[in-house]
């Protein structure tokens, strides 16, 4: 484990993986992490989570959004729009959630990458029709890759920080 900064400071995007299994320890610390994202009103959490391991389904996923096919892991955050308290937001649940995984990644020195899916209709459908979802208040939010980083891909601090994108008190 990391220390909390710089998990934040060096979380990276990563595109390119060890062929190395992921732990189910660690996929399971990775789930937990997203679980504890805040929700939105009276907790109505969206989330459910669909871990894939099988090299052809990665293959399908990959055909559809091209950087899950080298992944050894991905997880499809899939929102259950009928347990979303704000039925216009649940796109902001999903993403809290996404990014606790992210972090959580990190500290468990494995690499992540957010494959976008919503609001794209198409690419929703073409993974929903993938994964067996046949259900219009259940939708593919995102998929998140995961694996140990290839040599060269490894998360390392990049200073982002520009100050001239904030403002106080007005725009």
């Amino acid at each position: 484990m990391v220390d909390f900064e710089t998990v934040i400071k060096t979380r990276r995007s990563i595109r390119q993986y060890q062929d190395k299994e992921v732990e189910d320890e660690k996929i399971d610390k990775i789930l937990h992490a997203a679980m504890q994202a805040p929700g939105s009103r009276l907790n109505a959490e969206p989330w459910e989570f669909l871990v894939i391991k099988n090299k052809d389904t990665l293959k399908k996923l990959g055909e559809i959004k091209p950087r899950v096919k080298g992944a050894p892991l991905a997880i499809i955050l899939i929102a259950n729009i009928e347990r979303s308290f704000y039925k216009q937001s649940w796109q902001q649940d999903m993403s809290a959630a996404a990014e606790n995984m992210l972090l959580e990644a990190v500290n468990l020195n494995l690499g992540g990458l957010w494959n976008g899916v919503a609001p794209f209709e198409d690419k929703m459908q073409d993974i929903a029709n993938v994964i067996g979802i046949n259900n219009e208040n259940i939708k593919p939010f995102c998929i998140i890759t995961l694996g140990y980083p290839a040599e060269g891909y490894e998360n390392k601090f990049m200073d982002k920080y520009d100050e001239s994108r904030i403002h106080y008190e007005t725009y």
